[in-house]
C-alpha cells in the first residue's frame, strides 16, 4: 500500500503549522501536524490532526516520525479490507 504526502501549512490556531496530507489513491486519508516547541518534551512529534474513514480515531495518537505515522496509517487502512 502507498501513501502520497503532501506538505501544507495548517491554520491550526497555535504554532503547530508545519503538517502533511496524506492520500491513498488519491483520497484523502489524514492530516498530520508537526508538534511546536510549545509542547515541550513533544516537539517535533506528529499528531493525527484528523483521520477519515478507518484512520478517524477517537485518541489520535502521537507518532515519533512520519515513518511511524505511515506505518500507523497503512495498518488502520489494511484492517478494512475484506
Amino acid at each position: 500500500m502507498t501513501l502520497r504526502l503532501q506538505p501544507v501549512k495548517v491554520a491550526t490556531g497555535s504554532d503547530d503549522q508545519e503538517s502533511q496530507l496524506v492520500f491513498k489513491d488519491g483520497f484523502l486519508v489524514a492530516v498530520l501536524v508537526c508538534l511546536s516547541d510549545s509542547h515541550g518534551s513533544d516537539v517535533g512529534k506528529w499528531f493525527l490532526e484528523a483521520g477519515f474513514g478507518p484512520v478517524d480515531d477517537p485518541d489520535p495518537p502521537l507518532f515519533s516520525d512520519l515513518d511511524e505515522a505511515q506505518a500507523w496509517i497503512t495498518t488502520q487502512l489494511a484492517l478494512t479490507v475484506s
